[in-house]
């Protein structure tokens, strides 16, 4: 295990290298004055993003092929900002300004605008680069749009169609840019993207109990016969767990889903499928402490992610 944590880690020093040799795979594609340090610069500033919000996929997107890994980090980033919107308004209203903003910035990059900050720019270069689904990118914004107050979810549907077209949607997206067009990898990537996003909610949610905010099915709390206060207070009671256990079984279902048809998965897919093992490993730990989602070790970071995910990549 040592000698393969050895070879991870050679590989991460090998991919930060080339990420200072960036621009060196840049070719503007409308503005020629735009110096090769100027995408360099904006090209990190998306990376940087994406490793201090999100590092798990920030481990993910580094095993990228190397024609494609710009442009993960520039949808990643990209993903990050839309979703932190809703924690750094004050208003729903203000949010909403926000994602027009984005919307419109979407708008016009498709009619030949390169917006003037990084993550606008590398947004750009992989738009057209890759030639990528404008109905994805407006769909990411859109259902970020309608979920700016602190309504839960009504229940594990509600819960995995937002999974479907936010999380899914960034998939497809990173899809593209592998070149890679075909219902069946889309199918797999949806329930891929649900099982994400069931995940996500179950990771957020010793967090968001801190703010005095619960965002789980409410359907399900109404089966278990859990008030919310149960989780303000952070009590391992049975019926709460039952309460996770429930909808982490919806998660596991997704992730079935996805072995079971992950045969056809081509070389170009896999990238993408690489976030298979980070729902894998938080659900493995979330059972192994009992459903207690405030168990501590559910907070602490895997050491040996980077391995993981390095296996993954040569041995799906």
């Amino acid at each position: 295990m040592y000698h393969l944590s050895n070879l991870f880690w050679c590989e991460i020093c090998n991919l930060a290298r080339q990420r200072r040799q960036i621009a060196a795979i840049y070719s503007p594609w409308k503005n020629k004055s735009t110096s090769s340090k100027e995408h360099s610069s904006s090209a990190e500033i998306c990376v940087d993003i994406v490793r201090k919000s999100d590092f798990e996929n920030y481990l993910c997107t580094l095993l990228y092929p190397k024609q494609i890994r710009t442009s993960g980090f520039a949808l990643r980033a990209f993903n990050v900002e839309i979703a932190q919107i809703k924690d750094l308004v004050k208003s729903p209203q203000l949010g909403e300004i926000r994602m027009q903003y984005w919307k419109d910035t979407v708008d016009n990059i498709y009619q030949g605008t390169i917006p003037p900050f990084p993550v606008g720019k590398e947004l750009a270069r992989a738009i057209h680069e890759h030639k990528l689904s404008k109905h994805w990118l407006f769909r990411i914004i859109e259902t970020r749009k309608t979920h700016l107050t602190d309504a839960p979810f009504t229940s594990i549907s509600h819960l995995e169609d937002y999974a479907e077209k936010t999380v899914s949607s960034l998939n497809y997206l990173l899809l593209e840019s592998s070149g890679v067009k075909n219902v069946q990898a889309d199918h797999i990537l949806s329930h891929l993207g649900k099982a994400q996003g069931i995940v996500t909610q179950l990771r957020a949610t010793p967090y968001t109990c801190t703010k005095h905010k619960l965002y789980l099915p409410l359907d399900v709390l109404i089966k278990h016969r859990v008030p919310q206060e149960y989780f303000f207070r952070r009590k391992s009671h049975q019926a709460v767990k039952d309460v996770i256990f429930e909808i982490a079984s919806a998660a596991h279902q997704h992730l079935n889903t996805v072995k079971n048809l992950k045969s056809p998965v081509t070389k170009e897919m896999q990238p993408v499928l690489n976030s298979l093992v980070l729902c894998e490993q938080y659900l493995k730990k979330l059972q192994k402490a009992d459903f207690d989602i405030f168990h501590p070790k559910l907070q602490q970071r895997d050491n040996l992610l980077p391995v993981k995910l390095w296996l993954q990549s040569i041995w799906p």
